[in-house]
């Protein structure tokens, strides 16, 4: 399933609902067009309100990500593959940063993932 979610988390469901399509959007395995899973099936398969992935979807479409359509599907929009090209050039500028210190690959990564383990908290 595209969404997923960690209950021993302290971020809010909604927001990991929301957290998990970005991450497929910048991942690849969501794209413009795709319709994300309907909110009741999302529910049902991990176990959480309905209305908690509803707030995670409308947080997607407050971003310009997802369209919502009544008694239809969630539609990824086309603004999505900024997100993605977002994602590249902030990528970019940290490996230019990195390099420009003299940090090896090794380096730069562990930087990353100690970055990402500090704000994913």
């Amino acid at each position: 399933m595209l969404i997923s979610i960690d209950p021993a988390s302290p971020q809010p469901l909604a927001d990991q609902v929301a957290a998990s399509v970005r991450a497929a959007l910048a991942g690849g395995t969501a794209a413009p067009g795709d319709r994300l899973p309907s909110a009741r099936n999302v529910a049902a398969t991990l176990g959480i309100n309905l209305h908690t992935v509803l707030r995670g979807y409308q947080q997607l479409r407050d971003e310009g990500l997802v369209e919502l359509r009544r008694g239809r599907a969630a539609v990824i929009t086309d603004n999505a593959d900024r997100l993605r090209l977002r994602l590249a050039e902030a990528a970019e500028e940290f490996a230019r940063a990195a390099l420009h210190t003299g940090a090896s690959e090794e380096e730069a990564v562990a930087a990353a993932r100690a970055a990402w383990k500090t704000l994913s908290r």
